[in-house]
């Protein structure tokens, strides 16, 4: 089983190759010489030939041609299969004359040259077990990247277990207090929404902007629940919702508002945000009044600074990402080409 399963490494595959190879020869070489006789020349050849083949492929062929010493590597096959070829000639004879011959012979000119011919043709049927080794080694790679990437999908889907068994937990809660405080079930609707996005559709390449416009707003909800008075928020949206671009893009821009830009304290804290197409483009604009006391002035520029940067790997150049402090209002711009 092990076999068809593809589970023998490259190593026990070969030893497979060699095992089938001497039966073939044994039964090959009984049909004219006895058992004892055919089991030693089938050990001698196969020996004989594992040297040629390994011989090529392991040392001649890495060491000479693959670096581009072609006419060294051609001067040493012929010496290597010219020794071989009398080596093996040599050995043949003595264990016949030794072990199998009525009276001793003697070695021919014709004989060792049907040695060294065959050591050629075993010679060239390398290049095939190379071949052959190549194919299965690759195959082992490829079947091993599968099965870590199915691995990695089933880590991936175990991963996912837990975020939506919070999800529902969130809807059951949320069916629980849609009852008694419809707000506050609206409320754990807009958190499911969100986490929800982040393990979805963040991961993402691209997001429809649609998709992208419900988790600002979501997002926006949940940030009023902070503020002591009403804010005064417009957004305008004019795109196609159906068009797509990387997901997280227009967020730095509202997080800094709730994060820099509000004032707790303040019944006046207005908030403008534009979401406009023009002409194969994207412009994403916000407008918002600057608080007296700066909220966390710390730490203000690290998500722009951030942001620039992801727009640079994905838009080199093509792209536009400009802010403005006039005093009592802070502008900030971006634009992008639509994919």
């Amino acid at each position: 089983m092990k076999l068809f399963s593809g589970k023998l490494s490259i190593v026990q595959l070969q030893w497979l190759v060699w095992v089938f190879f001497f039966i073939i020869i044994i039964l090959s070489l009984m049909q004219n010489d006895g058992f004892l006789q055919a089991l030693t020349y089938a050990f001698l050849n196969s020996s004989f030939y594992a040297v040629i083949i390994y011989g090529n492929i392991l040392w001649l062929f890495p060491r000479l041609y693959q670096r581009g010493k072609v006419v060294l590597y051609v001067l040493a096959v012929i010496v290597f299969l010219g020794g071989i070829g009398v080596v093996r000639g040599y050995i043949t004879m003595s264990i016949y004359n030794a072990l199998f011959a009525q009276k001793p012979e003697t070695m021919s000119m014709k004989a060792m040259s049907s040695f060294v011919v065959s050591s050629l043709v075993i010679f060239l049927l390398s290049f095939i077990f190379r071949i052959a080794i190549a194919y299965f080694e690759l195959k082992r790679q490829s079947d091993e990247i599968i099965a870590k990437k199915t691995q990695a999908e089933l880590n991936l889907l175990k991963s996912q277990v837990q975020p939506h068994f919070l999800f529902n937990t969130l809807n059951n809660i949320y069916y629980e207090a849609y009852l008694e405080a419809p707000r506050t079930a609206g409320l754990i609707e807009q958190l499911s929404n969100i986490m929800r996005y982040f393990v979805d559709e963040s991961p993402k390449q691209v997001v429809a902007i649609g998709t992208e416009i419900q988790f600002i707003e979501n997002y926006i909800e949940l940030e009023k629940i902070r503020i002591r008075y009403d804010i005064g928020i417009m957004f305008d949206k004019r795109c196609d919702i159906s068009l797509s671009i990387p997901p997280m893009l227009l967020m730095t821009f509202v997080e800094n508002i709730f994060k820099h830009g509000i004032d707790k304290s303040s019944t006046d804290n207005k908030i403008n945000i534009s979401l406009l197409q023009d002409d194969g483009r994207l412009v994403f604009a916000t407008e918002n009044t600057v608080p007296q006391v700066p909220q966390h002035a710390a730490s203000t520029g690290f998500g722009l600074a951030n942001l620039r940067k992801r727009l640079e790997l994905l838009y080199k150049d093509d792209f536009e990402l400009s802010t403005q402090n006039n005093g009592d209002i802070y502008l900030a711009r971006l634009n992008i080409p639509l994919i």
